[in-house]
């Protein structure tokens, strides 16, 4: 055999050559891969199980529908017992139906009367703070809860339970997002006839802020959905029902009416205790919604009559001074001077209240995306071993952070703020 640059490699080195090969194919076979990325096993199986159980969580929400009836209650131990008796637990459309009752700081013993007839969830205040309050901190306590739909009513019986379905099924059907019982305001023989005008009044002033088509704006009796629930935000300390739709129509949200019926008065109003105070306060929540909701409209109409005052006024003096007698009549060009000035002011607060307008909205908006994204993320309730199952918090804590997990608590829970 010839040796030598040219000579073919012997068997030996052949074989050499092989071992070194079969060595590297270890090395990088799949026996080094699996010792790779053994260290990720757990991490990698984790993550496989959190987004398996995200699934199922899910698919289990879709597959199962809530109502939650809310109740705001303040002082209502008389009548809170008749109204959870008229109360459905079975609606057509939805699987399971549950209540809720917001106790705003009562004396009595509403939270009790509430506990006895079968409440699943109660919201405390420890302190009074107000009907809208109260029904924002229902809306988060019913969303924390799982609610896909929402049903607020009154505690003194006011509004006939049997129509719930009626107010349901547009929601459920994909027509409305919020639905507003329409109560027979002109047949109420409990209502005065300055009352009568009065909400009439209000849901003028709620159409033409809003433009929806909303023949009862007042009524409490409502159904919301999930969705509108966590847009809708209510600066009015006074009450939501107007705020509220006003929202809803400028959310471009889907808002329809259904007529209701009404049962026989067991109380007086608590939002009227006099006829000069209810529309007192309805002119304020009134010229308070045009003008968050519409400043640019406000300010620039008063703006411009002022403006045509001041226009008016400095035309007068003119008049006065191409005829020879201006020198008595310098007061017309202060006045007009004045009201020029304050139009001017006016109309550019008009300007810069619509430009923080948009700011609100788009605060708004923020908001809504950080509320589903709480919602999604955190557990809907937490458990608390206090009895009666009643949890304590701050009143500066949201409303929803202590709610039951109906999956790993007691179905009869509480918060209390």
């Amino acid at each position: 055999m010839r040796s030598g640059h040219g000579s073919a490699p012997s068997g030996g080195h052949r074989a050499t050559q092989r071992e070194r090969g079969e060595k590297q194919a270890l090395v990088f076979g799949p026996q080094a891969l699996r010792d790779g990325l053994a260290p990720l096993l757990p991490l990698l199986s984790h993550l496989m199980l959190a987004a398996r159980g995200a699934v199922f969580r899910r698919l289990d929400r879709r597959s199962s529908v809530k109502l939650i009836i809310q109740i705001p209650c303040y002082n209502e131990a008389g009548t809170l017992g008749i109204a959870l008796a008229a109360l459905p637990r079975e609606v057509p459309g939805f699987d399971s139906v549950e209540w809720l009752v917001i106790d705003d700081g009562s004396q009595d013993d509403t939270a009790g009367v509430a506990s006895a007839s079968g409440v699943d969830h109660i919201v405390r205040f420890t302190r009074n703070q107000g009907l809208a309050a109260a029904f924002l901190a229902g809306l988060d306590a019913c969303l924390a809860a799982g609610a896909d739909v929402i049903v607020n009513t009154d505690a003194d019986n006011q509004y006939d339970a049997g129509h719930i379905p009626a107010l349901t099924e547009p929601i459920l059907s994909g027509k409305a997002d919020m639905v507003i019982g329409a109560r027979p305001i002109q047949s109420i023989e409990h209502f005065s006839g300055i009352k009568k005008r009065l909400q009439n009044l209000g849901s003028w002033v709620v159409r033409a802020a809003s433009n929806t088509s909303v023949p009862d704006a007042p009524s409490g009796f409502r159904a919301l959905s999930r969705k509108a629930a966590m847009e809708l935000n209510v600066f009015n300390e006074y009450t939501y029902t107007l705020e509220t739709i006003i929202q809803a129509g400028q959310k471009r949200l889907a808002v329809v009416s259904v007529p209701i019926a009404v049962n026989a008065d067991l109380r007086p109003s608590r939002l009227v205790r006099s006829v000069p105070s209810y529309v007192w306060r309805s002119l304020i929540v009134i010229c308070r919604i045009f003008v968050t909701y519409k400043p640019f409209l406000v300010f620039t109409a008063v703006g411009s009559a002022v403006l045509a005052v001041g226009f008016m006024l400095g035309l007068r003096f003119v008049w006065y001074y191409m005829n020879g007698q201006g020198g008595g009549h310098v007061q017309s060009v202060i006045l007009a001077a004045l009201f020029l000035g304050v139009g001017f002011f006016l109309v550019v607060g008009g300007v810069i209240a619509d430009l923080i307008s948009v700011n609100r909205k788009l605060l708004e908006r923020i908001d809504y995306r950080l509320r589903r994204f709480e919602l999604a993320e955190r557990p809907i309730t937490r458990v608390s071993s206090l009895p009666p199952r009643v949890v304590h918090v701050s009143a500066k804590l949201e409303p929803a952070a202590a709610e039951s997990n109906p999956q790993n608590a007691p179905r009869r829970t509480g918060v209390t703020r």
